[in-house]
């Protein structure tokens, strides 16, 4: 099990440079996300360029992470997010990337990880499977592997329906990236996530190829507020995920996300102690 980092690097690839590698390197890290906001766009060689300067530092491209709306919806939509993860891959490809990161999307237009009351409709699921097959032709291919994430806001919105859609599309190259918050859907969750986290692992265990990582609080409001939060201010029980994933997945990387810069010394430090009170280390 190997320790990274999601959203530390610059957005835009041409601004990965020695001294952002030699900054993750500084803080401990072994891999790191690469965002791609249009794969399209770029050549072999920019690819090249980008993993030579990071492996340079000792560090690996952990994860390709294509931007594009949605999988499902409008058939332009679906097109357009298919046809960015096929560029996606051959990207991951020259990176080395150890997975590309993939989003169900949402049929909310105002963004791919908010609600709509036909997420989960048989239609929908269908939409998103047809997608995902046709993205999965393309890594098969390019040798790539894509790495499935859910959320209870998203299509999937459980480790049974991620489990559905996984082996409906039929595909070695379709794995699930692992983030035990996205699923805390209730107060049971929250205030019981070795409970959550079982429930994962036992579906997707062996489907699952890299975890992202943050933590969840429950605040002090009507109706119900579950709200993100750095690793160790919240209520997951570290320790127990990070033994679940080295059992599971002992070669696949644990990302930290969505942080500021400034916050991520912190949030490795609390990673760190867990891993240390776990009785593991990183490899």
């Amino acid at each position: 099990m190997r320790v990274g980092v999601a959203g530390f690097l610059p957005d835009d690839p041409a601004a990965i440079d020695r001294a952002a590698a030699e900054s993750l390197q500084a803080l401990g890290f072994a891999g790191t996300s690469v965002v791609l906001p249009d794969p399209a766009l770029y050549g072999d060689s920019e690819m090249f360029r980008i993993r030579d300067v990071l492996a340079d530092s000792g560090i690996q491209v952990a994860q390709a992470n294509p931007r594009y709306h949605s999988l499902v919806g409008p058939e332009e939509v679906r097109r357009a997010g298919v046809a960015a993860l096929r560029a996606a891959c051959r990207c991951a490809r020259c990176l080395r990337a150890a997975n590309v990161y993939v989003r169900p999307g949402s049929l909310n237009p105002r963004g791919s990880w908010l609600p709509h009351p036909l997420n989960t409709s048989a239609e929908t699921l269908a939409e998103l499977t047809s997608s995902l097959r046709q993205a999965a032709s393309v890594a098969e291919g390019e040798g790539v592997v894509l790495a499935l994430e859910g959320h209870v806001l998203s299509p999937l919105d459980s480790p049974a329906r991620v489990r559905q859609v996984i082996d409906e599309v039929g595909s070695p190259a379709l794995a699930f990236n692992v983030d035990p918050v996205n699923f805390a859907g209730t107060l049971a969750d929250a205030y019981g996530t070795r409970g959550l986290i079982d429930r994962l692992f036992d579906e997707l265990g062996d489907r699952t190829v890299c975890a992202h990582l943050k933590d969840v609080r429950v605040e002090d409001r009507l109706v119900l507020h579950l709200v993100e939060c750095a690793p160790g201010e919240g209520l997951l029980d570290l320790p127990f995920f990070l033994t679940s994933f080295e059992r599971h997945c002992p070669t696949g990387y644990v990302l930290i996300e969505h942080l500021p810069p400034e916050l991520v010394p912190a949030a490795k430090r609390a990673v760190d102690e867990a891993l240390h009170r776990a009785g593991l280390r990183w490899s």
